[in-house]
């Protein structure tokens, strides 16, 4: 498959090409935070993604997109720019592969399209966290997410004759191996995030199951880890620090805050490392 890797020369979109690359897939990393490859094996195209004509040029002849380039965080920008660069972006992606045909588009969303670690008090009705959860993001990043799913809803009402299959992956801070945060629990991103994570060759792995899923449409996922990061059990932490908020399903043991079921049920995608 030709695939086509937005922010292929950050930090996770090098482990996304490294992981297709040895998957045998024919690849273009496309980024402008430099202006040449970080794997000089990967052709690498560089431009600034809010030029739709240069984006739809690059990603002629490609069967597949993953478009992971975006302000990760609502951190060291100003709030507008992170919004505007990020759903502008995304949007144009889309726009590109709908234009061409593409057919198979994987995005990079995140598990604050719900709200959660920038929030000032994270707010969740239930847990595990399910794709059904509605958002109360409050931040300019967060809201880029929660729009990006949503302009992801609309392409893939548009091109309903044409089959589209778009899958929005809500990641969890993405790291290289699971993280001990022990002796961090009770700070208020952990707390607000829910103790969660997700290993990047897992993550990188759910890229590659997304376009080969069978469903047609747009379906949102939770892609992190199956537990917590802290040694404590779940149910003690929702008592402690969400008294208030109604336990729907299992939470023994460290088992994460987050449900995985659907990115299991559809993309055939289970978190198997620690």
């Amino acid at each position: 498959m030709r695939i086509a890797v937005t922010g292929g020369n950050g930090r996770f979109g090098r482990v996304v090409t490294r992981h297709l690359a040895q998957r045998g897939h024919d690849l273009i990393s496309i980024d402008r935070a430099t202006n040449e490859a970080t794997d000089p094996a990967i052709p690498f195209i560089g431009l600034d993604l809010t030029d739709l004509a240069a984006l739809t040029k690059a990603f002629e002849g490609c069967d597949a997109v993953i478009h992971l380039a975006a302000i990760p965080s609502p951190r060291n920008f100003p709030a507008p720019e992170v919004y505007i660069n990020n759903t502008v972006t995304s949007y144009n992606a889309l726009y590109a592969c709908a234009e061409l045909g593409i057919k198979k588009v994987c995005l990079a969303s995140s598990i604050n399209a719900i709200g959660g670690a920038y929030s000032r008090k994270a707010r969740y009705d239930y847990f595990p966290v399910d794709e059904a959860h509605p958002t109360y993001n409050e931040d300019a990043y967060s809201l880029s997410k929660w729009v990006l799913e949503a302009q992801a809803d609309s392409f893939a009402r548009l091109s309903d004759l044409d089959g589209m299959t778009i899958s929005s992956l809500r990641f969890h801070g993405i790291v290289p191996a699971k993280y001990d945060g022990t002796a961090r629990y009770e700070m208020g991103p952990m707390v607000n995030h829910l103790w969660a994570y997700t290993n990047a060759d897992e993550a990188a792995r759910a890229c590659e199951l997304a376009l080969l899923a069978g469903f047609k449409g747009h379906e949102a996922f939770f892609i992190t880890g199956p537990t917590t990061v802290v040694n404590r059990p779940s149910l003690e932490l929702a008592h402690q620090f969400y008294p208030d908020v109604k336990i729907t399903g299992d939470l023994s043991g460290q088992r994460s805050f987050y449900d995985n079921s659907k990115a299991q049920r559809l993309l055939g995608w289970i978190h198997t490392q620690e």
